[in-house]
């Protein structure tokens, strides 16, 4: 019996021993294959068993099984679920995740070279990413430049004026400032600078991510990001076939459809996936309709490991009705939603303020692996633009409750003796043709040092004009001003529709107010080299650049002097940085860059006409930023300071004019726009940014972010004043030391909450306040501060599962934005102090004219995959 008990012993701890060095250690590190970086909150386990772990902030992952072997399954809500065999205790290393229904896996991850993604280089910058997921949870039915609201230094204005309408501002620099990237494709328009998001509206459809890099950037390219790179990355070809069908509606009888299909990759390398929508509604503000349509087509081709193609094709025509800003007492009086831009004409609603416009963009991708450690990635592009504004020409009259009487003013039409128009409906077209090529050579020198090389090349010829869209009733709009056709009767008119705009707008007899052409063309070089280790990194980026700019007038000027004098302008940045790991939690970086940047066409011709202007010369920019980051299982966090000076610039902005005020020696009617042009305006913006990420629980995640900042102007500047028409006048000097920079909120703050209430039913929302925001008049000393505010967004999301596995489903999703419905006022255009006995609404003085921001608004979509 003793030897049987001691035998027995023997076998149970030969037993135990077996189970306890059967355990498999399991390691590694999630990361998002679209964008290279960590990839919290992932799943991993293995499969028939409860053993597995949640990756951290961090991405990695660790925990112990007793399975000797077997399957390891990784899966994230919106990424395809990835299964890797294992034998014993294994290291996975890096798994990358693709994207899923929210995201299509690229047979050609286009253009992977040019679009200079944050995770490319080692050094790093003040980044924000944004992935699909969230953009289609966060956006809904609005544009794309709701899903940055929650990064800080992002100031996105919801500007109540019509679809698309919207402005976005990082580290107080306004759009044209800020370099907007489609795939690594310059959009910033080559005469100004600006970005309209109308023209954009499909993005929101066929994003694959959003980058908002602030500051300095990781761009190659010979961009002057003085505020920042907004980077998207768009969908390309599907490698699996499925497809998509989702329907939205919101507030304001908005409703929109979209469909998507991938014919997957066949045997021989070809696929395609090819998307459309349509969206229509009302409008917040009254007499703010809008429609407009969204395609994609993408046509991809690996004929082997060395050489993937992507064409691609998509574009968003659409028509939306706008209201010009008024003062607030009007507001007050009418409500935040008044518009006095439209009125009826035979009981059918007329407005005549609005925007149309069709911008095809087409691109062919090619990348090339060269061998294991040198690559070639090229884009060539080509954009075509067409379509402009509405607006009108002449004696405007409006009915007893101030809207636009055309009753009457089309009566006054047909009692007109000659039949010439008293006011008529007019477009200011706004045509362009772009092609570009980009393209950029990479190599890895050694294991420590990499090398890039590339080059950007663009060519743009711009069309203005304006032309007759309704007569209301008049035989013809008589025009005065054309040096090369006096006294024209113009009678034809165009339709305000971006389809047919494409092919049909006036020829030049039939053009008014202006007719003129530009050609500017663009060559840059870029290149870059960078050295890291596992602890210590460093880079160095310079560019040049050369711009050619000539425009032609056929309007003011004879044929023989209708050409302008050629202007070339070089221009430069060098970019440098270093980081060093402090350990694994733990970063430490800062960067430097200057730019001497070329003006833009538009400030080059003085008064719109063919003078160069004298005073224009490249404008200086001096950007200095150092950051810390934190990374850990259950927290990231990240802390930025940055100083960026900008010198020997100029800045334009507008606002619309009271009855009877006077400008120089003009008096003005109510209503008349005003043009205002700085010209030696300097600027220091200099601020601290926080924004972290927190997982405490496996169902809970927080987020919240922090800008404080100091934006001012520095010096005298030059103004000049015009009118609508372009006219000079007033001319003066100012000193504008000092003066607060206006348009966006110095300082910011938000917090964001997600929980997951159910399996796959989750609630969401976040809280943002904005502080220190000032009048958007331009550079003067004494700016008018606006009263501060809060808005809280939420939102619920269900995702159904149909049938026995995840590659069906549905998703629900609901958003409520300005949850609380909080009047604030979302810019202002004008400086009137306020005195005792004026009225006023938060202490601002009600004869200045701005506009509100949107009140609560909702959206609701539902989506199937298959």
């Amino acid at each position: 019996m003793r030897v049987f008990k001691k035998l027995m012993m023997l076998g149970l701890f030969l037993l135990a021993t077996q189970t306890i060095f059967s355990q498999s250690k399991i390691t590694g590190m999630v990361i998002d294959g679209d964008f290279n970086g960590p990839l919290p909150g992932a799943n991993v386990f293995v499969k028939g068993t409860k053993d597995g772990a949640t990756t951290g902030f961090d991405g990695k992952f660790e925990f112990t099984t007793s399975m000797a072997s077997g399957e390891i399954v990784v899966s994230y809500l919106g990424f395809k679920t990835v299964v890797i065999p294992f034998t014993g205790s294994t290291n996975l290393g890096n798994i990358s995740l693709k994207g899923d229904e929210n995201q299509l896996e690229a047979v050609v991850v286009i253009g992977k070279g040019v679009i200079d993604l944050a995770s490319d280089r080692k050094t790093p910058i003040a980044v924000s990413t944004i992935k699909a997921a969230e953009i289609q949870e966060k956006v809904g039915t609005a544009d794309i430049t709701q899903a940055m609201v929650n990064t800080p230094s992002v100031y996105v204005a919801d500007q109540s004026r019509g679809y698309g309408d919207s402005n976005i501002r990082v580290r107080g620099f306004e759009q044209d400032n800020t370099a907007v990237l489609i795939n690594g494709q310059p959009v910033n328009g080559m005469e100004d600078g600006l970005v309209y998001w109308s023209n954009w509206s499909g993005l929101t459809d066929i994003a694959n991510g959003i980058q908002i890099q602030r500051g300095l950037g990781s761009s190659k390219l010979a961009i002057s990001s003085v505020g920042g790179t907004i980077n998207i990355v768009t969908r390309a070809t599907d490698k699996k076939e499925g497809g998509f069908a989702s329907l939205g509606v919101a507030n304001n009888s908005y409703f929109k459809t979209l469909a998507g299909y991938n014919t997957g990759m066949n045997e021989k390398g070809w696929g395609m996936s090819i998307m459309m929508s349509h969206w229509q509604g009302e409008g917040y503000t009254i007499g703010t309709q809008g429609n407009g349509q969204n395609y994609f087509i993408s046509v991809g081709y690996q004929p082997n490991d060395k050489h993937n193609f992507n064409f691609l094709l998509t574009g968003a025509p659409q028509y939306h009705n706008q209201s010009f800003s008024q003062r607030i007492s009007v507001y007050l009086d009418k409500g935040r939603k008044y518009n006095g831009n439209w009125g009826t004409l035979n009981g059918n609603f007329k407005s005549e303020v609005g925007n149309y416009y069709h911008k095809p963009v087409a691109n062919l991708n090619w990348d090339y692996t060269i061998s294991e450690n040198s690559n070639v990635s090229t884009v060539l592009y080509a954009s075509l633009g067409r379509g402009g504004s509405v607006g009108s020409v002449g004696s405007r009259v409006r009915t007893a409750d101030g809207q636009i009487d055309f009753d009457q003013i089309y009566a006054n039409n047909l009692a007109s003796a000659t039949g010439r128009s008293t006011y008529a409906l007019r477009n200011s077209v706004n045509n362009h043709s772009w092609y570009g090529l980009v393209s950029n050579f990479e190599t890895k020198l050694s294991d420590e040092i990499s090398f890039n090389a590339g080059l950007d090349i663009r060519t743009y010829k711009g069309s203005h004009f304006r032309q007759i869209t309704d007569l209301l009733g008049a035989d013809y709009f008589l025009d005065n001003g054309n040096v090369n056709i006096p006294n024209n009767q113009i009678s034809a008119t165009y339709k305000s529709n971006p389809w047919s705009a494409l092919f049909n707008y006036a020829s030049e007899s039939e053009r008014y107010a202006w007719d003129y052409d530009e050609r500017i063309n663009y060559g840059g070089v870029f290149s870059q080299i960078e050295y890291s280790n596992d602890n210590f990194s460093a880079f160095f980026q310079g560019s040049v650049s050369n711009q050619s700019h000539v425009r032609w007038d056929r309007y003011q000027y004879l044929p023989e002097n209708e050409k302008a004098d050629a202007v070339n302008n070089t221009g430069y940045n060098a970019k440098g940085g270093v980081a060093y790991n402090i350990n694994e939690n733990n970063t430490v970086y800062g960067n430097a860059g200057y730019y001497s940047r070329q003006p833009y066409h538009d400030n080059i011709y003085l008064n719109f006409g063919n003078d160069v202007n004298p005073l224009t010369e490249n404008e200086k920019i001096l950007g200095l930023e150092l950051g810390y980051s934190f990374t850990s299982k259950f927290i990231s966090a990240n802390l930025n300071a940055y100083r960026t000076s900008w010198k020997d610039r100029v800045t334009s902005s507008s606002t619309t004019a009271t009855a009877g005020q006077v400008v120089g020696t003009t008096v003005l009617n109510d209503g008349d726009i005003i043009y205002t042009t700085n010209q030696g305006v300097e600027q220091l913006h200099q601020g601290v940014e926080l924004d972290f990420n927190a997982r405490p629980t496996k169902k809970l995640n927080l987020r919240g972010f922090a800008s404080v900042g100091d934006w001012q102007y520095k010096g005298d500047v030059v103004t000049v004043k015009r009118d609508q028409d372009r006219n000079v006048l007033l001319e003066t000097r100012d000193d504008v030391d000092g003066g607060k920079v206006g348009g966006a909120a110095q300082t910011s703050w938000g917090l964001g909450v997600r929980y997951e209430l159910l399996p796959r039913f989750n609630f969401d929302a976040d809280w943002r306040n904005y502080d220190k925001l000032y009048s958007d008049v331009g550079a003067i000393k004494e700016n008018l501060e606006l009263p501060k505010y809060d808005l809280v967004d939420a939102g619920l999301s269900y995702k159904m599962l149909v049938g026995k596995d995840d590659k069906n489903s549905v998703n629900f999703r609901l958003n409520v934005n300005n949850v609380f419905g909080e009047v604030y006022l979302a810019s202002l255009s004008t400086t009137n102090q306020a005195q005792d006995g004026d009225e006023t609404f938060n202490g601002i003085k009600t004869n200045n004219i701005g506009y509100f921001g949107l009140g609560r608004t909702w959206n609701f979509t539902i989506r199937y995959n298959f």
